[in-house]
Parts: structure tokens; C-alpha cells; sequence
């Protein structure tokens, strides 16, 4: 592939954390969707139902549907999609999950001054 036909191509890369405030509800919808699904072998079927009575964060990635997040935006099409999903230990206080753009630039402004301390160590 050339330069421009491969520049076409963008991977988007979303990290989103959910709290699970209803797992009855998300399981009933996750068994719903599985058991409307007509494309899902009946063997499947049965494995996934017990996955997500068994796991909410299963219950959730069969409802989660990657389409759903650019059907609407024009000029673009699908081309592949995966998704996972998993339980997490989260803690809103922790720095690891502070989504402030001031800290990451802070980060940056960092990794530039040892950039330029090691320059000037190199003249």
C-alpha cells in the first residue's frame, strides 16, 4: 500500500470507565441481546449466557456495539472494530486516573527540560 492509501486508515483508541450501578438490569439486557442475536450458534449461545450472569464486564462488551460510535459521523466507515472489557480497581483520587490535561502537560513540560538538560550535557 502506498503512503496515501494507508494515511486513509485511522485507529481511534477510547478508554472509558463505567460504574455498574444496575448489574441485574445489565445482565437481562446482555441475555436479551444474546438470545435475539439470529447469527449466534445455539452452543455459543448457551456459553455466553452464562458469561454475563456470571461477569458484568461481559455482560457489558455484548452490548457495547463500536458502530453505534461513528455510525453518525460523516465521511467515515467501519472497517474493523474489537473491544474488551474487564473489572477494574478504580479510585477517582488516584493520580493514574486524573484525565486533566494540565498533568499531562506538566508530564511533557518535564520530559522537554530533561530533553534539554541532556542536550546541554552533550555540548
Amino acid at each position: 500500500m502506498s503512503t496515501s492509501e494507508t494515511s486513509r486508515y485511522v485507529r481511534l483508541r477510547v478508554e472509558v470507565v463505567l460504574e455498574i450501578d444496575g448489574p441485574e438490569e445489565l445482565t437481562e439486557a446482555a441475555v436479551g441481546r444474546i438470545d435475539t442475536d439470529e447469527f449466534m450458534p445455539d452452543d455459543e449461545r448457551v456459553h455466553a449466557r452464562s458469561s454475563v450472569q456470571d461477569d458484568s464486564a461481559e455482560a457489558l462488551a455484548y452490548l457495547v456495539e463500536p458502530f453505534d460510535l461513528v455510525s453518525t459521523v460523516p465521511g467515515v466507515e467501519l472497517v474493523q472494530a474489537s473491544w474488551s472489557s474487564e473489572g477494574i480497581d478504580y479510585d477517582p483520587d488516584a493520580q493514574e486516573w486524573d484525565l486533566d490535561e494540565e498533568d499531562g502537560e506538566d508530564e511533557e513540560d518535564e520530559a522537554d527540560d530533561a530533553d534539554e538538560a541532556d542536550d546541554e550535557e552533550r555540548v
